[in-house]
């Protein structure tokens, strides 16, 4: 009760005010999530010239946009009275058992994994893998689920994987159509799960194609497609015999997607041998919670032939200076969003926290032990199918895994949910007849005796389940499998607990997460994701929920969901949000389509040109092309601002096709563009929408506000700004943002009252994306309240700024905005040399135990800087001197001291075996090659690899754990 009473308020040196109640819990989240001390503070505005925090804002931010009210959200509270609060919450939800299946199924996370990778912050803050060398344990463990997603489809070649199983079909689809672009018709077959299809669907409108829908044994290829979607095992349960069908679509030069169950096909042919080019689905239940629909990685497999047009991520092969292998992101993939309006996905991310825990599901099971758990589930439906058959009910499939569709006969299914309900059970409804059950690896012989009760009408077995377990059922051919898979020695060697620990632990030796150090990347936000916020997402009460169970089972989830939007609305200036997007180029993707439907509903639906600056990211043109719009670039002046003058002149030209302007606020260069408003007016009144996207919110918070600024519409990062951890490279959540007279467009969902009346599609496969994660959000934003939210964002700008000055006499900060100062990240200008590049810099940084900046973006030859609010001074003074000690070895380099091409900086980072080898022969000594700071020999993390050889890796991709011997 302490925490809701009225107390007097202090203020603190940040300029914020702070409770003085005595009664009211000592210990503030907001002092253990902002890293400056309030000393701390008062030194950094000093060094940059500034008698306190208000004043730095106030010449930092314009005036013209500033928020002058307080946010409007629940006051801070402490984390001990919070989590007791969200427990409350989380008991209106009801786990009841769940058999609907449709691609969503209860598993059984091992411990070892839950506590040693889910809830390890060494596994979830660490970024996306592009700087190689630092990141070898992460990058292993996705080489073993691209090795486990290859062997198991029975495909050359797979990706790091992507957010869903409904987006990676809708990907494929897109790719097919690159592949085989003559025709404009995509046939989806009917037996597909159902939110596949709509997700399907809302990509295909997009993109101007036409989705056939209907029964692919009597689809008969005379109207002609470009590619074909089967399900594998189908959403009703059946197996089918997709050669023949193949074979002719194949031979009417249409291209085959396979969405398939990873579980299954330990027991099934595979889609390979069927002849599929492509192989979909999610690896959710390889030990990943439900979750109420997220997150899970998505897989994606094709052939070698294909691999170059493959969305997302891929892992490969390479050897670093030393000639031992090492990985890395590889080809074109490793970064496909550069392409920007040519990329053929605007996905560059993954499910890179959701992929490790399945491969290690599988690196711990085994092949055999992944085959017994698929021989169980299989067996278990088998004697659920004869106790349904003995009560006298019809089983509509001969052929099944895991999944039966019930003919009810006389009785209506509403009869029998009544009983299900009653024992806390939730089966799928297909028709008034008709029902599906999904059984799961968690599935027990009590679960078998209740679910057959529940089909008795609720009355006692006259029968036991043992009873009908004497037989032993198998595939046989065409279905069986007799191809062999998972044999590399990983697979076959840690199914002891011990040696599992000890593989996960020394993968996490082998990759820098925010537990070493900061990872100061501009535009990606990696700030403190506090324990706190963490702790629910494993709660029972999040994580066993089906995404479609009914909504009165969810009633915890939706009451923090509708709260969440609330804030989100409040915090952002709009009036309506859709929380499913599940990444932030999703959220991309949603917002523009959102405005194409606002255009269409208006008799505008030729609005299809889209202006985008060019210092955008590389996301916003492929996701505009995804959209389907036409980009047209929009110039930057030497300051990196928006030309009016070109913006004006473009705007008009295309007045009458307008549709959209992307940007991002503050600038991808790190400043806060004074004529942000005048840019929306011209677009508004050109007929157009403003897309602002939400990469930087956190310089805004409780300063400014998108909606306020001009915007329409916005996506937020909440894997940056709210919490949310990167997770290696994903999760992510990327909801949207919208004013009033678009919130009727939001994305709806086949399973869930979600979005607008004349709502989109829906663009991700769960109504609420990745919904487990958005607990996390829900917390940071409580615990921090609306003065701790505004105190973040003062101190984030506030610590880009003393980065900037401690550093501008080394490497010129490139754009300064008013009162030359920048916002909450600044590009440092390496330019001036002629024999160091970049990429040495981020490699010596790793010798001093750094993850470097963003590096040659969105300015070649620069490293962008963003230090976030968490990082107390001594951190931000560790880095700079990091920064300044190297400058100084870069000038021995330019001015000759030392040799151009066997220096500290060539021949960065130094591996530890390299250092203790008996030959060196470098002119500098191993001392300093290693302890270049004295911080150095308290504690270092020493790289796991040398300089990588990315040449190398692309001209000879090897993507799979076979094959890393011969290096």
């Amino acid at each position: 009760m302490s925490e809701t009473l009225t107390a007097p308020k202090t203020a603190n040196a940040t300029g914020a005010t702070r409770s003085a109640n005595s009664l009211a819990w000592s210990d503030r989240f907001v002092n253990r999530h902002i890293g400056p001390t309030s000393e701390q503070i008062q030194e950094m505005l000093k060094t940059c010239g500034f008698s306190s925090l208000d004043a730095l804002i106030d010449t930092a931010v314009p005036k013209q946009i500033r928020l002058r009210r307080p946010l409007s959200l629940p006051p801070a509270r402490s984390e001990q009275g919070l989590l007791s609060e969200l427990r409350k919450i989380a008991g209106r939800n009801q786990v009841f058992r769940s058999y609907i299946g449709i691609g969503y199924y209860d598993c059984i996370t091992p411990p070892v994994i839950q506590r040693n990778i889910l809830e390890n912050p060494g596994w979830y803050t660490q970024y996306t893998p592009y700087q190689a060398e630092i990141s070898q344990g992460r990058l292993e463990a996705l080489l073993n689920f691209q090795t486990m997603v290859m062997e198991l489809t029975g495909l050359e070649i797979a990706n790091a994987s992507l957010l869903d199983e409904g987006t990676a079909a809708a990907e494929a689809m897109a790719m097919c159509h690159a592949l085989k672009s003559t025709h404009k018709a995509f046939f989806v077959s009917d037996r597909c799960h159902p939110q596949t299809i709509e997700v399907v669907r809302t990509r295909a409108k997009a993109l101007g194609l036409s989705l056939l829908i209907g029964n692919h044994q009597t689809f008969d290829f005379s109207t002609p497609v470009f590619g074909v979607l089967l399900q594998y095992p189908a959403s009703d349960g059946t197996i089918y015999d997709y050669r023949k069908f193949i074979e002719s679509a194949h031979q009417n030069d249409a291209m085959v997607v396979v969405a398939s169950d990873l579980l299954s096909l330990t027991l099934l042919t595979s889609p390979g041998e069927l002849g599929a080019d492509i192989a979909v689905g999610s690896a959710q239940r390889f030990g990943v919670p439900l979750g109420f629909g997220g997150p899970h990685a998505a897989f994606f497999a094709t052939k070698d032939a294909f691999k170059r047009h493959m969305p997302g991520l891929l892992v490969g092969v390479s050897k670093d200076a030393q000639g031992r292998p090492a990985l890395r992101l590889t080809l074109q993939t490793r970064e496909q969003h550069i392409r920007r309006e040519k990329a053929t996905s605007n996905i560059c991310t993954a499910q890179v926290l959701l992929a490790v825990m399945a491969s290690m599901y599988a690196v711990y099971h085994g092949p055999e032990g992944l085959r017994k758990i698929a021989e169980r589930v299989h067996r278990m439906t088998h004697v659920l199918a004869k106790g349904l058959r003995r009560l006298g009910y019809d089983v509509l499939s001969e052929n099944y895994f895991d999944t039966l569709s019930i003919n009810l006969g006389q009785r209506h299914s509403k009869d029998l949910l009544k009983i299900a309900e009653a024992h806390q059970v939730n089966l799928r409804v297909v028709d008034a007849q008709t029902v599906g059950v999904s059984l799961d690896e968690a599935a027990s012989v009590e679960d078998l005796t209740t679910l057959l009760k529940i089909f008795n009408g609720g009355k006692e077995l006259n029968f036991s389940v043992e009873e009908l377990a004497q037989e032993n059922p198998q595939f046989e051919a065409p279905f069986v499998r007799t191809s062999k898979y998972l044999t590399h020695p990983v697979f076959n060697r840690y199914h002891s607990e011990t040696e599992m620990l000890r593989y996960i632990r020394r993968l996490e030796s082998r990759d820098l997460s925010l537990t070493t150090s900061m990872i100061p990347l501009g535009s990606c936000t990696m700030k403190l994701n506090a324990t706190a916020e963490m702790y629910p997402v494993t709660w029972p009460e999040f994580g066993r929920i089906h995404p479609f169970a009914p909504s009165s089972q969810a009633q915890g989830y939706i009451a923090l969901f509708q709260q969440l939007e609330e804030w989100l609305a409040e915090i952002t200036g709009f009036k309506a949000v859709s929380l499913q997007p599940n990444a932030g180029s999703q959220g991309e993707y949603a917002g523009l389509l959102v405005i194409n439907q606002h255009h269409e509903s208006r008799g505008e639906g030729h609005r299809k040109i889209c202006l985008i600056p060019t210092s955008a990211h590389g996301t916003n043109p492929a996701s505009a092309v995804m959209a389907g719009m036409q980009v047209v670039a929009v110039a930057c002046d030497e300051q990196g601002n928006i030309r009016v003058d070109d913006l004006r002149a473009k705007a008009e030209q295309h007045r009458t096709n307008l549709a959209a302007l992307m940007v991002t606020y503050p600038s991808t260069h790190g400043v806060f563009e004074e004529s942000i408003k005048e840019i929306c007016d011209i677009i508004h009144r050109n007929g157009g929408q403003v897309y602002m996207d939400g990469a930087n919110m956190n310089a805004q918070v409780g300063l400014c506000r998108p909606g306020d600024i001009g915007a329409d519409v916005c996506h937020l990062n909440l894997h940056k700004t709210f919490c949310i951890p990167h997770g290696g490279g994903g999760p992510g959540m990327g909801p949207i943002c919208v004013a009033s007279h678009l919130g009727a467009f939001l994305p709806k969902h086949p399973f869930a009252t979600v979005g607008g009346k004349q709502g989109i599609g829906p663009i991700s496969a769960a109504p609420w994306g990745s919904a487990s994660i958005l607990t996390i959000p829900w917390v940071y934003i409580r615990l921090m309240g609306p003065d701790g939210l505004m105190e973040a964002t003062k101190v984030a700008i506030l610590n880009a700024n003393y980065i900037a000055k401690r550093l501008e006499n080394y490497y010129p900060v490139l754009y300064k905005g008013h009162g030359n100062l920048v916002a909450h990240e600044c590009i440092l200008d390496l330019r001036q040399f002629k024999l160091v590049t970049v990429e040495d810099l981020a490699k010596r940084l790793m010798d001093y135990s750094f993850h470097a900046p963003t590096i040659s973006w969105p300015v070649p030859g620069t490293v962008m800087v963003e230090p976030t609010e968490s990082e107390a001074k001594g951190e931000l003074d560790r880095f700079c001197d990091a920064m300044i000690a190297i400058y100084h070895e870069i000038q021995e380099i330019e001015t000759g001291k030392t040799d151009p091409k066997n220096n500290l900086l060539k021949n960065a980072p130094h591996t530890a075996d390299v250092l203790v080898a008996d030959k060196w022969d470098h002119p500098y000594s191993r001392e300093r090659a290693a302890y270049s700071a004295k911080y150095l020999r308290e504690h270092k993390f020493w790289p796991p690899a040398g300089r990588i050889d990315n040449v190398y890796g692309d001209r000879n991709p090897v993507c799979s754990c076979i094959g890393m011997e011969d290096y």
